[in-house]
């Protein structure tokens, strides 16, 4: 079996070569690609899909992998050799109900959806983007009726970037989060205390502010001899090899938090995909666990780290350094200023708190949208009427209200939720490392981020998919997911600030 196993390896590894091509091809299309190059760009996107479609469905594939999964080799799915036996079969049989049409179809209309999106969000013109966001959602309800599903056809969807979860499960971890959340945002909404975050909208030269974030990114452990950082609409990680992890981020030189704090997000993610085992590239063991746990590592650099005080007390002299306008500002007001609690339009810029009912809202809202009880045409209206509920502020504009996210008009449907399972999972994590390791805000405050860099890439990156999500974190922690450590995160930071 040792050399059917070799062969299938050999196999999927060589997917891989396409599979990169692709993504170099969609990092480009999102960062330098001519506005005119958008149609002929979707008929390549169109045509790669459908080659590694039909190669990851391929009789040969199947065969080996029925031999090596009824083989002694896939006894334990917790080795390195197991994992890759499983989840070739757990792929290979998701993919073989896909029809080669309709994956064609869903990345034409993908490739093509992303580029209006972008001239729509420009415009503010949501009837621009209507009909290709009613195409994707029209396929993407196909797709979960081609995979199948027992009661709900989000869970086919969700399965995608977190295998084997259920919807009715996640909606149970994000109510009972809810619950703790709400009345905490509430108590700060009622304190005396007014954090001034207006030192936040100054002026930032954007030279400058790409300066300090690859400085920032690099001290936390972005290796850029293996990465990069460009500029896009909305900003995303991606790799196109073990040696080559893509990082983006957006700058405003009116606003310090979208770039920094974006990009010390987008490093969390390049900094997992960094510490996979590189010599599995292509497998199951060197492929990261699941959205969930991707996010929980972003989300532990950009909030558990980036927004500390220790964080602050080691680089706020090089930020005041650079910036001027920051130099009349003492850092314990900036710090506030980063951590101020307030309902906010934007997700990529929502505080801690707030955060997560920004994901509750188009959890709720893509689940409608799937199932057909709500209109695409009613969907600016209904995210309008869910903000008000939800956050008590009304959208603007719809360039700041439904169309803010690039995820939909990816086709990326039953994400949103995996960022809300990263704050819960980040929070477990980094309580363990603090456990094992000892102070780490001592560490941060004297720029000593390595340490809890090297805990994380053998506890959790050096896993790869060898666990499901809530396996590793079990694996890790010695606990099931819990809102617990992130609610005590958020009280021992905010409670203070707002003399709670």
């Amino acid at each position: 079996m040792t050399d059917k196993f070799e062969e299938l390896c050999a196999i999927a590894r060589s997917d891989q070569y396409l599979q990169s091509s692709l993504a170099l091809l969609e990092w480009d299309q999102q960062t330098k690609l001519p506005s005119a190059g958008g149609a002929y760009r979707a008929d390549q996107i169109t045509f790669l899909a459908g080659e590694i479609h039909k190669r990851q469905t391929s009789n040969q594939r199947g065969d080996l992998i029925s031999q090596l999964a009824a083989s002694e080799a896939a006894a334990d799915q917790h080795s390195d050799t197991g994992a890759t036996i499983a989840h070739l079969k757990r792929d290979y049989e998701k993919k073989t109900k896909k029809p080669q049409a309709l994956v064609e179809a869903l990345a034409r209309a993908c490739s093509v959806g992303q580029q209006v999106w972008i001239e729509a969000r420009a415009e503010n013109d949501f009837q621009k983007f209507a009909p290709n966001l009613q195409e994707i959602f029209k396929l993407k309800r196909e797709e979960a009726d081609a995979v199948g599903y027992q009661s709900n056809p989000y869970d086919a969807l969700l399965d995608d970037y977190e295998p084997g979860a259920k919807t009715s499960e996640v909606e149970m971890v994000l109510s009972n989060l809810k619950d703790e959340l709400v009345p905490l945002i509430a108590a700060i909404a009622d304190s005396s205390v007014e954090v001034d975050d207006s030192l936040l909208r100054r002026e930032f030269s954007v030279a400058d502010q790409e300066a300090f974030c690859l400085e920032a990114s690099a001290k936390i452990g972005f290796d850029f001899d293996r990465g990069r950082l460009d500029v896009t609409h909305h900003p995303f990680c991606t790799e196109m090899g073990p040696d080559d992890v893509r990082i983006t981020t957006r700058f405003d030189p009116r606003f310090f938090s979208s770039a920094f704090f974006g990009t010390l997000h987008e490093a969390g993610h390049g900094i997992y995909e960094q510490g996979l085992r590189s010599e599995f590239y292509g497998l199951a063991p060197g492929q990261y666990c699941s959205l969930g746990i991707h996010e929980s590592q972003s989300r532990l650099w950009e909030n558990l780290v980036g927004r500390s005080r220790e964080f602050w007390q080691h680089f706020y002299p090089a930020a005041q350094s650079r910036f001027s306008s920051l130099k009349d500002v003492p850092q314990e007001d900036f710090y506030a200023a980063i951590n101020r609690v307030a309902p906010s339009l934007i997700r990529v810029e929502a505080d801690e708190a707030t955060y997560n009912l920004h994901i509750i809202i188009r959890f709720e809202l893509e689940q409608e949208l799937l199932k057909g009880d709500l209109a695409v045409a009613d969907l600016p209206s209904a995210w309008n009427s869910r903000y008000q509920q939800y956050l008590g502020i009304q959208p603007d504009s719809d360039a700041n209200g439904v169309m803010q996210d690039i995820h939909w008009s990816a086709g990326l449907v039953g994400y949103f939720p995996t960022y809300s399972l990263g704050n819960l999972y980040a929070s477990q994590f980094f309580e363990k490392a603090e456990q094992d390791l000892g102070d780490l805000h001592t560490m941060f405050a004297s720029g000593e981020f390595e340490p809890l860099k090297k805990w994380l890439n053998e506890n959790v990156h050096r896993s790869g998919r060898r666990f499901r999500s809530e396996e590793l974190g079990q694996h890790v922690t010695g606990q099931p997911i819990s809102h617990d450590p992130l609610i005590r995160h958020l009280r021992g930071k905010l409670e203070p600030i707002y003399s709670l």
